[in-house]
């Protein structure tokens, strides 16, 4: 009899998960979607490079060229965290999904330029 009160409870209420594909997941605030990079505000201090565990990102700093391989990523947000310019950003939208044929490394050219210093006033 315990059995069949368990089956009646499961036809009168609703499912305990979500029907995906048919009703659509929403992301809660701590999703991390995919990995978001600026080149105007990267300065090639190949810290990200340094935290990915993963070894996904990589920085060509005479080159100025920064790849991104979405394979290896593990979305751990350790490069997001060390990044003092704000050029990483974890989105909250999943990436799209591809197949080992598609695979493809996602390569930037670092567009940043160092500001000009303020020249120092001489007396006179």
């Amino acid at each position: 009899m315990k059995m069949l009160k368990t089956i009646l409870k499961q036809f009168l209420n609703k499912p305990a998960t979500t029907m995906f594909p048919y009703v659509p997941l929403e992301n809660f605030e701590g999703t991390r979607g995919h990995l978001v990079f600026d080149p105007a505000k990267c300065t090639s201090c190949m810290m990200c490079m340094k935290r990915c565990p993963s070894q996904a990102i990589t920085v060509q700093r005479a080159e100025k060229i920064w790849t991104l391989d979405r394979f290896r990523c593990v979305m751990c947000g350790n490069c997001v965290d060390v990044c003092k310019f704000d050029a990483l950003l974890m989105e909250r939208e999943y990436a799209k999904s591809a197949t080992p044929a598609q695979r493809s490394v996602e390569t930037y050219e670092i567009t940043y330029v160092k500001p000009e210093r303020p020249k120092k006033e001489t007396a006179e």
